[in-house]
């Protein structure tokens, strides 16, 4: 097994270095320019860049293609087809087209459309994206496309993404004109997602049918130790763990994943791994990988990978933190405070479009991590709530005051401070601590967007930043462009930019519920559950943003809409039904025969006349609960039937808020209170304290 990093790095990945040595020099030329510039591809060197891509899979053991798409279910699709062609006189060859590298026609009628399409019209389209190098998984060359539906709509993630980076990119260079860079021919935004999970020992996860079903418990009470103690944060990895770690380390690492941190998260069972940053639209693809193998390398071990936000109730959640930067192809980091009067000014202008995009467009921010899981770990343990603000830290904000109210701030000595007059103190990287309760913070040269859930693509938040920026960028331009005096008219436009919008910027304790009532009073939005902020995805002035930017046609917010508002009601009722299954097959029986023991041991003591206090203010204590739950279980399963009564999607939506979520909460308390009091043996499923520490 090769064991050297240098040597496994990106094997099993079709990089440009391997192009190079199976294209012939002007072929690679042509790809390199469609790849770094976005130029269409050249059909003409298609066929001979898909007989290298066979040539090379072959030799790595391939059998088989897919065209690796990104539909709206949140997960990736791939439909394998074999190189293996026979022909008439019975040879067998192995051949890859242009025309099989360029489109696919995956049938399109089973994924989610949200009524951009009748399920009988049935074709969909994928396009290779030339961006996202090719790569080999499980012997299978798999190309990472576009999907896209017969009328041209985009029916994946990956195409609004893309196209919230050419806006983004269109809009930054106008300003970045503006600062005499006219090196710079592309920005591109950066990501690096830092993902979270929990690991649970298979044979306590195969017992759990709430796990099976949901990747989540439904029932548990807490056990006696928690995370109270914070000795699993960073500590020693157990051997077990560190097996599954190096494993999948080497498996992303071929893979071209640039896997750079591991270690022990809050929770006990909880771990995190973070790659090294990357373009935004092939760090999107890369988590989906990461998450696939995650998941499967884990297996391999005998442990499962839950991704579920909220796993374990009373413990932390799993996120998944966005770091996202804006950067040009000449290396400048857009939101560096740099060293010099120039550049603080025009990192001063970015930044005050970022400050400007987050607090206009909260809303679509806040529903781009709006999900049922979502919902469960925001706004407690360490989890970001739901109210959108920006952490800037101490020394930046008072940097913004200055220039606000045209005051000297002690770095910059007496004078009024000016943009690109005096120079802005330099503003350190670290200058101020961390704020783990804020849901956008600023970290030195980025910005941390803490509220993504562990088990969501991070395409939706991005292309809602990206896209929010753009349009704010645009405006900037629009403004600067026409100044008479662009150093008067840059100073003016950041010192509004910073009065108009500071009420964004909060630094202090978002689990503070002064906090709450603050955020009312300045406007900003609470919108605390997912039907809550689903509705502003089609808000008229969204809309027009999406469309003014080039991101998503008016059909295609709106199927989004719809899909992820259905989305969110399957994922509950798929939740609902599991806990009445569960209850009634599981817990209530298991109660029952425990409860019928405790009866029988009373009686017989009672027989030999022996105090029977015990057991009988057990059976009373059981029977109250057991009844309780019985009444909640009935409660639930009424309401579950009404569900599937309601026929408009957001009416749906609003009852599983308002109505089931409180009654599987009404079931979930006494059967909880039902574990703590029988005896371990008889619980029919593995208890939090076996799922928690049972990993040696």
């Amino acid at each position: 097994m090769k064991t050297d990093i240098k040597e496994i790095f990106g094997c099993q990945v079709f990089d440009e270095k391997k192009m190079k040595d199976y294209l012939a020099k002007d072929t690679f030329r042509e790809l390199e320019k469609t790849i770094q510039e976005g130029k269409p591809l050249n059909p003409k060197i298609a066929e001979a860049v898909a007989h290298a891509m066979k040539e090379w899979a072959l030799e790595n053991g391939a059998t088989h293609f897919t065209h690796w798409f990104q539909p709206l279910t949140g997960v990736t699709a791939e439909k394998h087809d074999s190189f293996l062609n026979i022909g008439k006189n019975g040879s067998i060859d192995m051949e890859f087209s242009g025309k099989e590298l360029v489109r696919g026609e995956p049938d399109a009628s089973s994924f989610p459309s949200g009524g951009l399409r009748a399920t009988f019209e049935a074709r969909g389209y994928t396009a290779w994206d030339p961006t996202s190098f090719v790569f080999i998984k499980n012997k299978v060359l798999c190309i990472p496309t576009a999907f896209y539906s017969y009328t041209g709509h985009a029916l994946d993630k990956k195409i609004p993404l893309l196209r919230s980076m050419d806006a983004i990119n269109k809009q930054a260079l106008r300003v970045l004109r503006l600062f005499g860079h006219d090196e710079v021919t592309s920005v591109k935004t950066t990501v690096g997602p830092e993902q979270e999970y929990f690991l649970v020992d298979k044979k306590y996860y195969e017992q759990r049918k709430d796990l099976i079903y949901t990747g989540r418990t439904l029932f548990g009470a807490p056990c006696p130790k928690g995370q109270e103690m914070e000795d699993h944060y960073f500590g020693t990895i157990k051997d077990r763990v560190q097996e599954f770690m190096q494993d999948l380390n080497r498996q992303l690492w071929k893979l071209g994943i640039e896997a750079k941190t591991e270690h022990n998260e809050v929770a006990p069972a909880q771990f995190e791994l973070a790659p090294v940053f990357s373009t935004t639209n092939i760090a999107n693809d890369h988590n989906q990988l990461t998450m696939e193998m995650i998941q499967r390398i884990a297996k391999e071990h005998g442990l499962v990978a839950l991704l579920h936000e909220k796993p374990f109730d009373g413990i932390n959640g799993s996120g998944k933190h966005n770091n996202w930067s804006i950067s040009t192809n000449t290396g400048i980091n857009l939101l560096d405070p740099g060293n010099t009067p120039q550049d603080n000014a025009q990192f001063l202008l970015f930044l005050a479009a970022v400050i400007k995009a987050v607090d206009e467009h909260q809303d679509i921010l806040r529903l781009s991590v709006a999900t049922a899981a979502n919902d469960h770990r925001l706004g407690a343990n360490e989890a970001p709530p739901a109210i959108i603000s920006i952490f800037l830290g101490e020394q930046l904000t008072e940097v913004l005051k200055a220039i606000e109210n045209d005051e000297p701030i002690e770095e910059s000595g007496t004078e009024v401070m000016r943009i690109g007059v005096d120079i802005l103190p330099k503003i350190k990287k670290d200058a101020t601590d961390r704020n783990r309760t804020s849901p956008f913070a600023f970290t030195g040269n980025k910005f941390e967007f803490r509220m993504l859930g562990s088990s969501n693509s991070i395409a939706g938040c991005n292309i809602m930043l990206n896209t929010a920026v753009a349009d704010v960028l645009e405006g900037f331009a629009d403004q600067l462009e026409g100044a008479e005096n662009f150093e008067d008219a840059l100073h003016q436009l950041i010192k509004t930019t910073i009065k108009e919008h500071k009420r964004i910027i909060f630094n202090g304790n978002g689990y503070d519920d002064s906090w709450i009532a603050e955020a009312e009073k300045r406007g900003l939005l609470n919108l605390r559950t997912t039907p809550d902020a689903l509705p502003y995805s089609i808000k008229p002035e969204n809309i027009a943003l999406f469309k003014r930017q080039g991101v998503l046609s008016e059909e295609e917010a709106r199927s989004r809409y719809e899909i992820t508002m259905e989305e969110y009601t399957k994922i509950v009722n798929i939740e609902a039904l599991t806990m009445v299954n569960m209850a009634r097959k599981q817990i209530m029986p298991a109660v029952m025969g425990y409860s019928k023991t405790l009866t029988e041991t009373a009686l017989s003591k009672k027989e030999l006349g022996i105090e029977t206090e015990y057991e009988e203010a057990n059976v009373k204590e059981i029977s109250a609960y057991l009844t309780e739950a019985m009444t909640a279980c009935s409660t639930l399963d009424e309401k579950i039937k009404t569900l599937h009564s309601i026929t408009e999607f957001d009416k749906a939506a609003y009852y599983v808020r308002d109505e089931i979520l409180p009654a599987m909460d009404a079931l979930r308390a006494p059967c909880d209170k039902l574990e703590e009091i029988c005896d371990d043996e008889i619980w029919p499923f593995p208890t939090y304290g076996k799922l928690l520490f049972g990993i040696i």
